[in-house]
């Protein structure tokens, strides 16, 4: 009998043992994917080198299940409990423990296990004997589940699986209930799909899910309607600008309180009855209508269709509730109020986020019908008005329209969350801000980190361009709000490419050459938008689009070669030195990943005057030289050197690599005075470089920088036994890691600063 030192070596030699009797096309990596011992057909297996109290690790095989569960994953129905050392194995049934694995647990599974008391084992196999072995691999290829309960902590993970898997489904295949005109029975309800695994639902209705409603849309209804969910706590919090809106209507006047797209009422879960008394709702997804009419249709002056009809139900949606069609515009319910001098309209908004130009769509094929609120009513008027990229946003329709239908008098308000750029950048509006708050994205069912700005917005001209705004993250252990300081948003009125770019033409004798793509190197195949060019004088090629920072990989890249989707110009070497502050800005967000930067801080070239004098006058000739030293050392430089299918030799002029002769920019170096922080990124370009002429790979007749270091000289493989990621060469790995360090401290230290003061960033 083997004995094991490490848990991990008898879990892999008995999946190598028994995997090819099983199941020969699986792999141990395959069963591994959900931080537990792994899942075989319907087994769930946990190894132990010694197994002490099977009561604490049957916990722990129950706490596995529940995060299978909550995953909207199969729960297995046996429990496998493996004694590698003594090869022994306890089998249980999960069936039992039901109620265990419905509840959720939090922090290790393997964390305060003592004293769970289960039943006996259904039996006990030894698997170092012949017939033992045997009855393993049987149970083994057994492929039964435990039915579980569905309830508001796993919804969204079945609800995911069920899109992945019925790629056709829509939203009402899924929760369809019969309570109202539209009577779908979905798959909670009456399971199919899902029949071996999960228990119908038996609510009547769905309002147990009303906080989750956005989240258990369809793939594509996700992208095409955005999300209407609004936390709870920033919710409470953004009734302080609701309130002080009212405080502002003239005495004697009546005042509605709008809300065209509520989803399930998020916003309004906290208004009192007076203040719903005055409130209009609406909501374009059927299912979220009708949770908001049984959530607050008593409450609310008016729920936008007022009842449900045979005619209701269109696609999922509803009938005359799309916000941005005339029929809305026009809608009597809503328009007696605006009409009524007497009356103040306070619009109070968590507009939907839409980009229905993402890659999910098109590789779905749906790109062009989910784009259809671009052809409405609102977007087409708007964009008589609004010229640029301002109207391809679904929220900035919601914007523009409201001030354009809905308010009239200087005493009418609008409360509305949003990403700041459509004040900052687009200026979209020009209204009076009065008071706001910063609230972090992640909290709205998102993955990102960014700033949401929730402002009070009067209804009269304004020439502020600049406000502040108090910030507030969330507490979720104690669910609690906590302040941070506030927040600084300045307008901008330039970008980049309007100022910084250079626009001199090039001659056609040098239009030639190749084109590269994001990973540096030549461009194979696919759509090329852009020309290549090659000449003595032209160093590479720069992109530094877009005034945010919502995609910064592709935004900003420096390439040997012409990029070949464009967006940026070719780099020159008699003026390079003055466009390096535009890659250096470009850079910000990836060493300030705070949630109050993204999407509050934006790139501009308002300061190009002050600039420009300066860079003439020799004051930043320093500061030039430091973004140099930076862009030499930072990961997200992309030039390389290659040779070209033109036959030319690419070379990365923009590196420290000297082993061929001398650089541009090592030739330039020479006139920074360095600094203590400038000496430790030297020397530790020297570990680096000195540590890469070691590697297998080297090729001494190319000149390298950090990232062609790092992609074809920092080589690694995974482990068969362990699955661990293993460098071929732990120093230079290391001494690239530490370089990396330094150059973020030196660039928020040494560049950042400038870059602001320069207003290249703002």
């Amino acid at each position: 009998m083997d004995q094991y030192e490490h848990e991990r070596d008898g879990q892999y030699d008995f999946y190598k043992v028994f995997l090819p009797r099983v199941d020969p096309t699986r792999n141990v990596e395959d069963l591994l994917g959900d931080s537990n011992d792994g899942v075989l057909n319907g087994n769930l297996l946990e190894f132990k080198l010694h197994v002490s109290d099977l009561g604490a690790v049957l916990l722990q095989c129950v706490k596995y299940l529940s995060a299978l569960r909550i995953k909207g994953k199969s729960v297995p129905a046996n429990i496998l409990i493996v004694d590698v050392n003594t090869s022994t194995i306890w089998q249980y049934r999960s069936a039992p423990y039901l109620a265990e694995i419905e509840k959720t647990y939090f922090g290790g599974a393997s964390k305060n296990n003592a004293g769970f008391i289960g039943g006996n084992a259904e039996a006990v196999l030894h698997y170092d004997d012949p017939l033992g072995a045997e009855r393993v691999v049987a149970l083994l290829k057994e492929n039964n589940f435990t039915k579980i309960h569905i309830d508001e902590n796993c919804i969204v993970g079945w609800a995911e699986r069920f899109y992945r898997e019925v790629p056709t489904a829509r939203k009402e295949d899924f929760l369809g209930d019969d309570t109202g005109k539209h009577k779908t029975i979905g798959e909670i309800r009456k399971p199919t799909h899902f029949a071996e695994y999960i228990y119908p639902y038996t609510g009547q209705t769905n309002v147990k899910f009303h906080y989750l409603m956005d989240k258990l849309n369809d793939t594509l209804q996700k992208k095409n309607l955005g999300a209407f969910y609004t936390p709870d706590l920033y919710a409470e919090k953004s009734l302080e600008l609701v309130r002080a809106a009212i405080a502002r209507v003239p005495v004697g006047n009546d005042y509605i309180i709008l809300d065209r797209c509520a989803g399930t009422g998020s916003l309004e879960t906290k208004l009192t009855d007076e203040e719903l008394s005055h409130t209009v709702v609406s909501t374009i997804e059927y299912y979220e209508y009708k949770v908001l009419q049984e959530l607050l249709g008593a409450k609310v002056r008016h729920i936008i269709p007022p009842v449900e009809t045979a005619e209701t139900f269109r696609a999922g949606l509803v009938a005359g509730s799309d916000a941005l069609s005339k029929e809305f515009v026009e809608n009597p319910v809503i328009r007696q109020y605006i009409d009524d001098p007497n009356c103040t309209v306070i619009l109070f908004e968590n507009p939907p986020f839409a980009e229905t130009t993402s890659a999910e769509h098109q590789r779905m094929g749906q790109s062009k019908s989910s784009s259809v609120w671009k052809q409405s009513y609102v977007v087409s008027e708007m964009k008589k008005e609004i010229k640029g990229t301002a109207s391809n946003d679904l929220g900035n329709a919601f914007i523009w329209s409201g001030f354009k239908y809905y308010l009239r008098q200087p005493t009418d308000s609008y409360i509305v969350y949003s990403p700041v750029k459509y004040w900052k950048a687009q200026h979209l509006i020009d209204r009076e801000f009065l008071d706001g708050f910063a609230f972090n994205r992640r909290h709205f069912h998102s993955n990102i980190y960014a700033c949401i700005m929730c402002a009070l917005w009067l209804n009269q001209p304004s020439s502020q361009k600049e406000i502040t705004i108090k910030a507030f993250d969330v507490d979720t252990v104690n669910n609690t709000l906590f302040p941070q300081d506030a927040l600084s948003v300045k307008q901008i009125f330039s970008t980049y490419s309007q100022v910084y770019y250079d626009k001199r033409p090039i001659h056609e004798e040098f239009r030639k050459g190749i084109l590269a793509g994001l990973d540096g190197l030549e461009k194979e195949g696919g759509k090329q938008r852009n020309r290549p060019a090659y000449s003595p004088d032209i160093l590479g090629y720069m992109v530094a689009h877009s005034s945010g920072f919502d995609n910064p990989e592709l935004d900003s890249s420096l390439l040997t070669a012409g990029r070949y989707d464009g967006n940026g110009f070719f780099l020159r070497k008699d003026n390079y030195l003055e466009k390096l502050p535009m890659f250096c800005a470009s850079r910000y967000i990836t060493y300030n990943r705070a949630w109050t930067e993204r999407g509050r801080i934006m790139k501009s070239a308002d300061g190009a005057e002050k600039f420009f004098a300066d860079v003439a006058s020799g004051k930043l000739a320093q500061f030039l030289l430091k973004c140099l030293l930076f862009t030499c050392t930072e990961m997200q430089n992309h030039m390389r050197t290659f040779m070209g299918s033109d036959g030319r030799f690419y070379r990365n002029e923009l590196c420290l690599d000297t082993t061929s002769g001398e650089t541009v920019a090592s030739r330039d170096l020479k006139n920074l005075v360095l600094n203590e922080k400038e000496e430790a990124i030297l020397r530790q370009w020297g570990r680096v470089f000195s540590w890469a002429q070691k590697a297998e790979k080297y090729d001494p007749s190319l000149t390298y920088g950090v990232y062609q270091i790092y992609a074809e000289l920092d080589t690694f493989h995974t482990d068969e036994v362990t699955g661990d990621t293993v460098y071929d060469n732990v120093e230079l790995h290391s001494a690239l890691a530490g370089l990396k360090a330094l150059v973020k401290e030196y660039y928020n230290t040494e560049i950042v600063p400038v870059l602001f003061e320069y207003e290249f960033l703002k």
